[in-house]
């Protein structure tokens, strides 16, 4: 299911396919090392769950994005680094192999945990709620396993006002009925489509939901190619979505 959205809100820079220099800066927040962007008048806030491969020039480029192209209502974006230091190699994706397989599994069951990082929102929001007093309204957004702890910290008691998930792994249709804020999901090719599709029908708020069918997993993340003109103007695409959404609801 996809709807209509409005692209006046918003006018992204031209996007850049390498060397990208990030417009933020990294702080400590809450003992974790933490990509910020965006003005600091902003009244509207974001946390990004970034993909497993942590602080990549495609996802800081993304964050910037949201963070600076609505002039109506720019954001201060978070990203905390929930791994420590220590994310999945891009080596180890596609998981073609045994070994890779292995490495991937161990990954998601360790150090990518959802559960875990569910755990971290908390402190997290609490301290950037302190730091950050003039941010009135906060979402949340999510990619790849991101998206998981987004689905999760949007049902009942949820502090966020508007939350999405982008290209997410670990797709629950039985979580979408308790989420209690309005929820953009945006999904690849790799995705399982009845899946997709189910969380999208038991969505009871607003939404936006649209699969990009020629894009693979990671296409507004770190395994975007951006040198490639289709996924350049999807990912465009995708964030101008994204833009629209928060734009609206946030």
């Amino acid at each position: 299911m996809a709807q209509t959205h409005s692209k006046a809100c918003c006018t992204i820079p031209p996007i850049v396919s390498k060397d990208y220099e990030p417009k933020g800066k990294y702080e400590e927040i809450n003992g974790m090392k933490t990509y910020t962007t965006g003005p600091a008048s902003a009244t509207k806030g974001l946390l990004v769950v970034f993909d497993i491969f942590g602080f990549y020039p495609q996802t800081l480029q993304g964050a910037d994005i949201l963070a600076n192209s609505d002039k109506e209502h720019p954001l201060r974006v978070f990203i905390p680094d929930f791994f420590d230091g220590k994310p999945a190699d891009m080596s180890w994706y596609p998981p073609n192999t045994k070994e890779k397989e292995g490495k991937l599994g161990e990954f998601f069951k360790t150090t990518a945990a959802p559960p875990t990082a569910v755990e971290k929102v908390p402190k997290i929001m609490a301290e950037l709620k302190k730091v950050s007093p003039e941010v009135t309204s906060w979402g949340i957004v999510g990619y790849c396993w991101g998206g998981k702890v987004a689905s999760i910290v949007s049902q009942e008691t949820t502090t966020f006002s508007a939350a999405a998930m982008v290209h997410p792994a670990m797709v629950d249709p039985t979580e979408a009925a308790g989420i209690q804020i309005p929820f953009c999901l945006l999904a690849s090719k790799d995705e399982d489509k009845d899946k997709v599709a189910k969380y999208a029908e038991a969505l009871t708020k607003q939404k936006y939901v649209e699969t990009f069918g020629d894009q693979i997993h990671g296409w507004m993340g770190a395994r975007a190619d951006l040198d490639d003109p289709n996924v350049r103007k999807e990912y465009e695409r995708g964030y101008e979505i994204l833009l629209d959404f928060y734009h609206k609801y946030l």
